[in-house]
């Protein structure tokens, strides 16, 4: 289950980061719901937020980590349950849609815009529900 939600994720990022880098130039910004979301380009050489710019190389290093540990851990847990797969899936596929980026651009295409947060992409979004999925998963795991 992880290796095909992480396909799809990884996908839909492309196609979607693919779509607002052809629509939008930089900094450029569609409204969609005025007032509450717009569809903005932002090529970010940070982390979340734009935190830690200029640092490309130790983010690919770090996603690449990651990428690996996940991998590992989903071939060596095959018996996984499907709600942990499922997360693992959404932060392994967005994590490859974001290293992606900074392998391709140097940068990370983010363009959902809610003004009342940073800009972000469909991996961010994937990441993080993955990332509490696992956190709820372990911290209420059933023992027995």
């Amino acid at each position: 289950m992880a290796f095909f939600v992480a396909i799809a994720v990884f996908g839909i990022d492309r196609l979607t980061k693919l779509a607002v880098l052809g629509l939008l130039d930089q900094r450029g910004s569609v409204k969609i719901i005025p007032g509450l979301f717009d569809l903005t380009l932002v090529l970010n050489d940070g982390a979340a937020f734009g935190l830690f710019k200029g640092k490309a190389v130790f983010f690919i290093f770090i996603s690449t980590v990651v990428i690996a540990a996940i991998l590992l851990y989903v071939l060596k847990n095959r018996g996984a349950g499907l709600l942990v797969s499922s997360a693992l899936g959404l932060v392994l596929g967005g994590a490859l849609g974001n290293l992606a980026d900074r392998i391709m651009f140097g940068r990370v295409v983010d363009f959902l815009d809610f003004q009342i947060w940073p800009v972000f992409n469909i991996a961010d979004s994937c990441i993080t529900i993955g990332a509490v999925i696992l956190a709820y998963s372990f911290l209420f795991k059933r023992s027995g």
